[in-house]
């Protein structure tokens, strides 16, 4: 499976349980797959595709906002937004 299988099945599994939910009690999930291994230009992490800036962020980030990081590292890896995520607002 390639990574952006990886991260795709991720969020479908997730969105399947419900995290992604927006009246879900559940903290959203991280999109870490355990390959942190950042891109020979520094910009994404090839396992989770997300930014320098996000990964940093994720920790202190609402729900909303981690629902909106989720959609952008599923565009830039050319993955598909669950249902659930596709409302989710921008920050």
């Amino acid at each position: 499976m390639n990574a952006i299988q990886t991260i795709a099945a991720r969020a479908s599994a997730l969105s399947a349980a419900g995290y992604f939910d927006h009246d879900s009690d559940e903290v959203v999930p991280s999109p870490c797959v355990s390959v942190c291994r950042m891109s020979a230009d520094g910009s994404l992490c090839e396992g989770c595709f997300r930014s320098i800036a996000e990964i940093r962020a994720w920790s202190m980030a609402d729900d909303a906002t981690r629902r909106a990081i989720w959609v952008r590292l599923l565009e830039r890896a050319g993955a598909p937004v669950p249902a659930r995520l596709q409302s989710a607002e921008q920050p």
